[in-house]
């Protein structure tokens, strides 16, 4: 393959994901939106977020949320571009766009002619609503986030931080959410009693505490890796497919075996997990007697994984000893 022919296969397959992207973020954007329309406000739950304040302004003034959800995320876009970059804002402002619209279809679908919501799980369904709906609004916020983009709001504030912090995207987000849902404690639309309020603030927290797990839980299954020990006698046939058709790195190990006295050659993978059946299929179509040893592993940084969000000091240059 020549230089000019790598070039556009690489072209190419850079094409395919930015397009796949786009489309797991508007199933996400659905997840999301349909969370909020259909199981949270016609039971008004309130959340965290920038949705979580539009729903909020929403029962306490009737102000449409899709249009307070935009609008804040226009200013909180602007002082991210900088931090983020214009390739990670580009989705960010498809998913506020996409996330807007669907808002408002979905509230459309659950609108009856006089005006009133329906609460598609009936009434005194509060909390399995909430269930319901914050697993989704989770399960559709990590698949923007793994896909590179963001909902907005205290989504990109999260996204900033976690860009040079190696904190873990629920925590962030529990922590301004915490703000978010407490103000409802000073807000008379809530109740005219403090205990009222304080049952929507609860709930709140619950919404809150769901979405953050599921979020993390999604994130973390997509993350896990695993490494392949593989003892093959065929490991030349094996190592070169799974380096081409895996596109891994694959490493060769000197072993001696203990039994047989013999020298071999181990080879040794890094890969995600959800890779595991493409490599045993593999495996198994070279050598179907190969022994092969999978493990997980807690995290693996470098090329092609994830990055090391830590601060080291730079190592400064070794004084040369003068000689006499």
């Amino acid at each position: 393959m020549n230089l000019d022919t790598l070039k556009d296969t690489i072209a190419k397959k850079k094409y395919r994901h930015e397009i796949m992207d786009y489309v797991w973020i508007t199933v996400g954007l659905t997840f999301y939106g349909s969370a909020w329309a259909l199981f949270l406000l016609p039971y008004k739950i309130v959340s965290g977020g920038v949705t979580g304040i539009s729903a909020i302004i929403l029962y306490a003034t009737g102000f449409p949320m899709e249009y307070t959800y935009f609008i804040l995320n226009a200013c909180l876009l602007v002082v991210a571009l900088k931090i983020l970059g214009l390739k990670f804002m580009m989705k960010t402002i498809y998913a506020t766009f996409g996330l807007s619209l669907m808002l408002k279809l979905f509230q459309q679908l659950v609108t009856n002619d006089d005006g009133t919501v329906m609460q598609i799980l009936g009434e005194g369904q509060d909390f399995m609503s909430l269930i319901i709906g914050c697993s989704l609004m989770g399960t559709g916020l990590a698949l923007v986030f793994l896909h590179n983009g963001s909902t907005g709001g205290t989504d990109i504030i999260a996204a900033c931080i976690n860009k040079y912090k190696p904190v873990s995207l629920g925590r962030l987000l529990i922590a301004i959410d915490v703000i978010i849902i407490g103000s409802c404690l000073l807000n008379p639309k809530f109740g005219t009693t403090m205990v009222d309020r304080v049952h929507t603030v609860v709930f709140g927290l619950c919404t809150m505490v769901v979405q953050n797990i599921m979020l993390d839980y999604v994130m973390n299954a997509r993350r896990e890796s695993v490494q392949f020990l593989i003892f093959s006698k065929k490991y030349d046939e094996l190592a070169h497919i799974l380096a081409t058709e895996m596109y891994h790195g694959v490493t060769l190990l000197d072993a001696h075996g203990w039994y047989s006295k013999q020298e071999m050659k181990v080879i040794c993978l890094v890969a995600r997990k959800r890779e595991s059946i493409s490599i045993f299929r593999l495996i198994k179509m070279v050598d179907p007697d190969a022994f092969v040893s999978q493990s997980s592993v807690i995290g693996v940084y470098g090329k092609g994984f994830d990055e090391m969000k830590v601060k080291a000091k730079k190592m400064e240059p070794a004084k040369k000893k003068q000689t006499v």
